[in-house]
């Protein structure tokens, strides 16, 4: 079982991603489920959604506390929130950011943490460029693809198009952003000679 907990605020759509990544791995005919772990429910408070996926059923409901991946939507959660809680040795970091991890303050993370699993990727810059709204909670899942392999990036266009089917042209903006981070994902990981897990983009 490979276990995802997300780290946002109040209306950007932590939750969602969560949603979303459950979707996908569904689309594939894995098993997954996903939920809220909610503080004080109001926008801009510090939100945690956590997705598990799995080749046969999940029947634990307990909250993700030794994830395999951390996705921090909001970096100024950072020193904030114990983002890294239970996130072993050999876990996968995802920051959405266009600094680095040194800038954020974070460069101690590549002596605890394997630093090919480490990346930030701008999904916020991204998503206001792609969808016109500052929502990189859909973007943030293709970096989440291209860093691990774990979902394929059809998968996730797949689940954001089934998700906002009411909506198709939101729908084709948040895949767009996707396959934009991916691939900015895979050059940034290409450039740093890292192995390239994600399959490429459609």
């Amino acid at each position: 079982m490979f276990e995802v907990r997300f780290h946002g605020r109040g209306g950007q759509g932590a939750v969602t991603a969560a949603d979303l990544l459950a979707l996908a791995a569904f689309e594939e005919g894995r098993q997954a489920q996903s939920f809220p772990n909610f503080g004080s429910e109001r926008m801009g408070a510090p939100v945690v959604a956590y997705c598990r996926l799995g080749e046969r059923a999940i029947r634990t409901r307990e909250p993700v506390v030794a994830p395999d991946c951390v996705i921090v939507i909001d970096p100024t959660l950072v020193h904030q929130v114990d983002l890294f809680a239970g996130l072993g040795p050999d876990g996968y970091l995802l920051v959405n950011s266009s600094r680095a991890l040194e800038d954020l303050g974070l460069g101690s993370l590549a002596a605890r943490f394997r630093p090919e699993r480490l990346l930030t990727v701008p999904a916020t810059e991204v998503a206001l460029r792609q969808i016109g709204k500052p929502l990189p909670n859909a973007a943030m899942l293709g970096g989440f693809a291209a860093l691990t392999a774990e979902v394929t990036i059809a998968a996730v266009s797949s689940a954001i198009r089934e998700r906002f089917s009411a909506n198709p042209s939101v729908a084709e903006r948040n895949v767009a952003a996707v396959a934009e981070v991916f691939q900015h994902a895979r050059e940034v990981m290409s450039a740093n000679g890292r192995t390239m897990l994600g399959a490429p983009a459609d």
